[in-house]
């Protein structure tokens, strides 16, 4: 009993999914109806220059998001760990994990303008970092649970500076970790559309794939969109499991 309920979960959740990776190999224009197989509209999407463009976007503003937040979260963690448990100070750095999208992109927005802040690919980069730090440190924090800090004490006693402990005691230690949020980082941004649609601007040259993808789906969904789909759903499965492999490197025992 217990199994078929499992496997209905799972057909529930993915059905969707499956049915759109099907129809992106669709012959036909039309998204409803199969009429045989072919790989065309991943072709079309090599050769349209918008696609081409947000597609750069989206990975500019996801590594550069990425690195930025991976340190900053990364010694986040590491400060937060070594105080005194505190309820507070962990509802305020898991605060952006909690909130809707659509409350912190308005949030990011009237910063923005209150500022005056230019508003572009810069501004979506500095909206992912903030929304990221909190996903990096929970990760790395996981890690530092069963951290023994008496090796970097006794780092410290053999007269290392904190900069030489950290690269040669603390980082080989919890750099499973540290991959496994950026991973996870990498791909929370490449996905994000809400954010990045409120802090783009209204310039064309900031449009990020899942901006693109809407831009597109309002006239209809075409094999292109589902392509386009399956694609970034392929990709951030990958992702998604290679960050899960390095978060179960970096527990002892494991």
């Amino acid at each position: 009993m217990r199994k078929a309920y499992l496997a209905l979960v799972y057909v529930f959740l993915y059905t969707p999914i499956v049915v759109l990776m099907v129809l992106s190999f669709n012959k036909a224009g039309l998204p409803t109806a199969w009429t045989g197989f072919s790989t065309e509209w991943y072709g079309r999407l090599l050769e349209s220059p918008k696609i081409i463009a947000a597609a750069r976007n989206s990975l500019i503003v996801a590594v550069a998001s990425t690195l930025i937040a991976t340190a900053i979260g990364t010694l986040l963690a590491l400060g937060v760990e070594r105080r005194k448990a505190s309820s507070g100070l962990d509802a305020l750095l898991f605060m952006p994990m909690i909130i809707p999208d659509i409350v912190l992109a308005i949030a990011l927005l009237s910063f923005f303008t209150l500022v005056k802040f230019t508003l572009g690919l810069h501004s979506i980069i500095l909206a992912h970092v903030v929304f990221n730090i909190a996903f990096v440190c929970a990760v790395v924090r996981a890690r530092l649970k069963s951290f023994d800090w008496s090796l970097t004490e006794a780092s410290r006693d053999l007269g290392a500076t904190a900069l030489a402990t950290f690269r040669h005691v603390t980082f080989p230690l919890i750099w499973p970790a540290v991959v496994a949020a950026a991973l996870l980082a990498f791909t929370l941004s490449i996905d994000e559309f809400i954010i990045a649609y409120f802090t783009a601007g209204a310039g064309q040259g900031s449009t990020t794939l899942p901006m693109q993808i809407y831009a597109m789906i309002r006239f209809g969904v075409t094999p292109e969109i589902n392509a386009m789909a399956t694609i970034i759903l392929l990709m951030s499965f990958i992702l998604v499991l290679l960050a899960q492999r390095f978060n179960r490197a970096s527990m002892p025992g494991t």
